[in-house]
């Protein structure tokens, strides 16, 4: 008796499909059965701890970022110290921000000193080398400013 198999024919009308001869071709067994059971198993027991593994390495990357960040303040600060121990850095430091001067030295402060646009008119005059005097009282100035601070309405002093 020869036995060769024939392939199998799909219903007519229907098409037939890799996909669809991969699962008429599967065979629901008892084994198949407890194999799908076990994948299920696997995944509903391993999914929680999967997540939880996936969050934890997130905080640990964010815990990291931020150890790096908090060590380059510190090496920041480290070399901000090291600078302050430089006595040439502390008298430039008290020099710049606090106008101080060494004796025998002469400081000089710039009030004002906003750049004005040069125009080709104003910048040929002549410079004067008079010493120009105003006719005004200063006392009498300086009297009627504090009395008009001190006598102004409440409103608009706040």
């Amino acid at each position: 008796m020869d036995r060769t198999r024939t392939p199998r024919q799909p219903p007519a009308g229907t098409t037939d499909t890799p996909v669809g001869g991969w699962i008429r071709g599967l065979r629901n067994s008892g084994f198949s059965f407890v194999m799908m059971g076990i994948l299920v198993l696997a995944v509903v027991v391993l999914a929680p701890s999967l997540r939880t593994y996936a969050e934890q390495r997130q905080d640990i990357d964010r815990l990291k970022a931020a150890v790096s960040d908090q060590q380059d303040t510190v090496d920041h600060l480290k070399t901000e110290r090291e600078r302050w121990n430089d006595r040439t850095y502390i008298t430039t430091q008290a020099r710049d921000r606090l106008s101080y001067v060494l004796p025998g030295d002469v400081s000089f402060l710039v009030i004002n000193d906003l750049k004005l646009p040069v125009t080709g008119q104003g910048g040929d005059a002549p410079v004067s080398t008079d010493i120009q005097s105003t006719d005004v009282d200063w006392l009498t100035s300086v009297f009627a400013s504090v009395m008009t601070a001190g006598l102004a309405p409440e409103e608009a002093s706040k």
